[in-house]
């Protein structure tokens, strides 16, 4: 990173590991993998922070870039119903209903760069640069300014690597790690040169390392266990030289932030809750083969939304509801009753269901789930509507967790952190 001299003055940058646990990273800091991490660690606060609910990024990262729930900005999970439907769709930075802190600081006369931050596409208008992360479909609308997008197209930028070629391909996964991140990287260095307020840099390829291989961490005879840990290497010498520079601007830590959306941990079973609902008789599908929630029959009285929503088939809520609203606490007490008794060869399943009014406050509540299920540690609720056993495994090796995020700051942030606190954080720097 080239060095350069600003002024200095009141400013902040956050550093994104998707998916990266509170306890993995203090273990690669402690035993040398991290050196730069375990600096900070040692001058500074490491915080274990809840994620969101769902744990997964498109509703935990949105919720970190507002300082909202779902209830507020609108955003349950990576799919929705379409309004009056059991169709689903994508939602979209487009539809999220409250400001991100970048405009919030925008609206101050902020200059902001805010580099792969997943949820965020098609990029919005901002006062600085946004380049989308996952899930950004082209780079021509992941970008603002547009004018933006040919240097980054000459640096080799991409927003994600090829995550079907690399499902189950070690061999590519480890090249688009790379390739993935050196553009990245790249746009880093030329961005950080310039004047801003707010800087922002996300890495999401630990993410995807976790997914396809997180039986390479713990286990140090595995044919991948030196390239994991170099994967973590290469990040934090990045931690290390952004640390360094954010020093040389401002004096000292103040203002430096490291965070992820979620933990993670290693995949025991998958559990389809849709599978679940049927055999409980909560669930039916006028079809045998069903392709979707559309097929479900009008006797239903639940149904499950991945990875972890439940929903009642709500009078007035869905096209074909059969639930009243004054039974509605009843049933969600039943259905949370049942599953809270699942077991796998004598394992607890379920380690928690939450009433929506215990996550979600706001004007959109209403759109969200009735019921989310937060599983124990290994076994990964999943939406399906396709598998007729409860339990099943796929190809993926590792799964999200809730209460094992991390947060990173120069001095202690208080106790029982979630991740949606983090930009009231952030904005009482510029106080």
């Amino acid at each position: 990173m080239p060095l350069f001299r600003f002024k200095k003055k009141k400013r902040v940058c956050v550093i994104g590991l998707d998916g990266v646990p509170y306890g993995m990273l203090a273990d690669l800091a402690r035993r040398g993998v991290m050196p730069a991490m375990a600096g900070l660690i040692e001058s500074g606060h490491l915080h274990k922070m809840k994620a969101s609910l769902p744990e997964i990024s498109a509703v935990s990262w949105t919720n970190f870039m507002t300082g909202r729930n779902s209830g507020t900005h609108g955003i349950f999970g990576f799919t929705d119903f379409k309004p009056g439907s059991y169709a689903v769709r994508f939602p979209n930075f487009l539809d999220v209903a409250a400001p991100a802190l970048w405009d919030t600081l925008g609206a101050r006369g902020k200059k902001s760069v805010v580099i792969n931050q997943p949820s965020t596409y098609p990029a919005r208008p901002m006062n600085g640069v946004l380049i989308s992360g996952f899930v950004a479909l082209e780079l021509a609308k992941a970008v603002h300014p547009p004018s933006r997008r040919a240097s980054l197209e000459r640096m080799g930028y991409r927003v994600d690597i090829d995550i079907p070629a690399s499902r189950g391909n070690p061999d590519v996964l480890w090249r688009e790690l790379a390739s993935t991140l050196d553009g990245q990287e790249k746009a880093l260095d030329a961005l950080w040169t310039e004047p801003w307020d707010y800087f922002e840099f996300i890495i999401t390829g630990t993410d995807r390392l976790h997914h396809f291989l997180w039986e390479a961490y713990p286990d140090p005879s595995h044919p991948h266990h030196q390239r994991f840990l170099d994967y973590y290497r290469r990040a934090d010498r990045i931690i290390g030289r952004v640390a360094a520079d954010f020093r040389k601007l401002t004096g000292s830590d103040k203002g430096l932030y490291l965070l992820s959306d979620h933990g993670f941990t290693g995949i025991v079973r998958e559990v389809y809750l849709n599978a679940w609902l049927e055999l409980a008789g909560y669930l039916a599908f006028d079809k045998a083969e069903p392709q979707g929630l559309e097929d479900i029959s009008t006797a239903s009285r639940a149904f499950a939304l991945d990875p972890n929503r439940i929903y009642l088939n709500l009078k007035g809520k869905f096209p074909a509801g059969s639930v009243d609203p004054p039974a509605r606490n009843a049933l969600r007490g039943e259905i949370a009753a049942g599953l809270l008794k699942l077991e796998w060869e004598g394992r607890k399943v379920v380690r928690k269901v939450f009433l929506s009014e215990d996550v979600y406050s706001g004007p959109h509540a209403a759109k969200g789930p009735d019921l989310l299920v937060l599983g124990e540690p290994g076994f990964d609720m999943k939406g399906s509507v396709k598998k007729k056993e409860v339990f099943g495994r796929s190809d993926l090796q590792g799964m999200h967790t809730w209460d094992d995020a991390f947060f990173w700051a120069d001095s202690d942030k208080g106790e029982d952190l979630a991740i949606e606190n983090l930009a009231a954080i952030i904005l009482e720097n510029y106080q």
